[in-house]
Formats: C-alpha cells, sequence, structure tokens
C-alpha cells in the first residue's frame, strides 16, 4: 500500500508555470513531499491578491511570491543549504535572483515563450509578429548572461544555490523554443550550465511534460 500521508507542502499554480516549479525544485533539494494543485492565475480559485502563482501551504502558513517561499523553504527545511553563508556570495545570488526576475523573465516570457506556449498548449495560431519584436531583445540578454559566465562565473562560482534554483526554469523554457534553442547553443558557457543542471535530481524530478 502506497504512503497515505499528506504532502509536506501543498502548491497552487499552473502546471507549467516557471514559478511553480521554482518551488517544486526548492521542495525536491530540501527533501520536501508536494503536490500541486492545477490553479489558473487568474481563476476565483487563486488565494494571490495580484492573480499571480504559486501560492503555497507549509507548516500551517499560506505563502506567496516565489522568493519569499522558496527562502522559507531552504531555510526552515534545508538548513538554508541553497544559500551562500559568506555575505557577498549571498549578494551575488541575490543579484541574479533579482535580474531573473525583473528583466530577465519579463523579456523571455512576453517575448517568446508565451507566444509558442498558446500556441502549442493553448491551439492559438503562433503570433510571429511578437516573437520577431522580442528577438532582439532575446539576444542581447543571453548575450548578457553568457558574458558574465564568460567573465567570472557570475552565480555558478557560488555551488548550486537559489540562483540555479531562479534562473534554470527561466532559461529552459527559452530553450524549449525554436528560436531560443538556436541562440542558446551559441553560447557555450549557457549551455553547458543548462546541460549540468539537468542531471540534477531536483531537476529531473520537476521536468514539464514537454521535455519528456
Amino acid at each position: 500500500m502506497g504512503d497515505l500521508s499528506p504532502p509536506d507542502v501543498r502548491i497552487f499554480g499552473t502546471v507549467i508555470s516557471t514559478y511553480t516549479r521554482i518551488v517544486e525544485i526548492t521542495c525536491e533539494e530540501a527533501g520536501l513531499s508536494h503536490e500541486t494543485i492545477a490553479t489558473a492565475a487568474q481563476s476565483p480559485q487563486n488565494r494571490h491578491p495580484f492573480g499571480k502563482v504559486p501560492v503555497v501551504e507549509v507548516d500551517g502558513l499560506e505563502l506567496i511570491e516565489s522568493v519569499a517561499i522558496s527562502h522559507y523553504l531552504d531555510n526552515v527545511h534545508n538548513a538554508g543549504a541553497l544559500q551562500p553563508s559568506d555575505p557577498a556570495k549571498r549578494a551575488v545570488m541575490d543579484r541574479w535572483i533579482a535580474l531573473a526576475n525583473n528583466y530577465l523573465f519579463p523579456i523571455f516570457e512576453n517575448g517568446l515563450v508565451m507566444p509558442w506556449i498558446m500556441h502549442r498548449v493553448g491551439g492559438f495560431p503562433l503570433d510571429e509578429d511578437t516573437i520577431q519584436r522580442a528577438l532582439p531583445a532575446v539576444s542581447r540578454a543571453l548575450g548578457f548572461i553568457e558574458g558574465e559566465l564568460s567573465k567570472d562565473g557570475a552565480w555558478t562560482s557560488l555551488g548550486f544555490t537559489l540562483a540555479d534554483v531562479f534562473l534554470y526554469p527561466i532559461v529552459r523554457s527559452v530553450q524549449l523554443t525554436p528560436q531560443g534553442k538556436a541562440g542558446i547553443v551559441q553560447c557555450d558557457r549557457l549551455h553547458g550550465w543548462l546541460a549540468s543542471c539537468e542531471k540534477r535530481p531536483s531537476i529531473v524530478a520537476t521536468r514539464w511534460e514537454s521535455e519528456v
């Protein structure tokens, strides 16, 4: 008979969401059992005050915002293993999380990833005009990441941290598009980092259906 005990963490969010996966990866790293309950961002069932996902139930708490959620899970259930103890190194990690959330995700998601999701999953015609307008910004963003990796290793110099947890789903979603794949294959260090992450058990365990 299987284990019928409730999961340690309940995640309410869209199944293919980048930020749902970020929380799932953090749970896997912390050894927490988790269940993702499909919840559309704009549905009445979503309890986020601004219609974002995910919302998480853990330890009797209801948490929102992936940065707060991931830090809580890592601090309380993983002894902070995904965060450098040195303040300067932690600042590097935090900088890359902020860059990922505030700049890279909007560029990639709005201009490239979402048009492909709407086409592949929603069955809508591919919005090629939006993609073409976004490609210069996407290319610059990929070039920026590659340049930083080439210069000093960027976040990868810290070992596997929450920066990897946030950046991997964001960049991987780009790689799953034809234009993104073509761009990333030209970025040796970025491509190598993705390949190394793909072998990590927490990444394998949280693959999107489109990756399998």
